[in-house]
């Protein structure tokens, strides 16, 4: 039995990179360590950018790749909001999310209620959820956001 989170990632990771003939190279496990480090709602500009600080030599596309891999194996999401690019979270259980238009502010939140009022919906129209994302756009409480209109 694996206890330690990042021994569960390493090992998901590598098998699926096996099974597709790749080899767990040191830059792909730099690049996954520093992804779980940052948590959630990144981008690959937002990875790359830290990673040169002290990877100089690391490229774009091997970030790209190596992102798209972590969410083929399931230990990462991609997510869309709106017309901003794609950011990437560790994946865990389901969870919402509040996205500030004026500051980019992600949170991230469970409601019971909310859930459970999309089974009802579903099932009044004869609808078999799989899976759903909810987004709420809006303007959080800093100063700065509310003032915008």
């Amino acid at each position: 039995m694996i206890t330690n989170p990042q021994e569960a990632w390493k090992q998901t990771l590598e098998k699926h990179i096996r099974s597709r003939g790749l080899r767990l190279t040191r830059q792909r496990l730099l690049i996954t360590e520093t992804f779980f480090r940052r948590g959630g709602h990144t981008t690959v500009d937002d990875l790359y950018q830290e990673l040169l600080k002290t990877q100089p030599g690391i490229g774009y596309a091997t970030v790209y790749r190596t992102l798209k891999l972590l969410v083929e194996c399931g230990i990462a999401e991609s997510l869309q909001f709106g017309e901003d690019s794609t950011r990437y979270e560790p994946a865990s259980e389901h969870h919402d999310h509040l996205i500030c238009t004026g500051c980019g502010t992600i949170i991230e939140f469970e409601n019971e209620t909310i859930e459970n009022l999309q089974e009802e919906i579903a099932k009044m129209f004869g609808f078999t959820l799989t899976h759903h994302n909810m987004e709420l756009y809006g303007r959080c409480s800093d100063p700065k956001c509310t003032k915008k209109s």
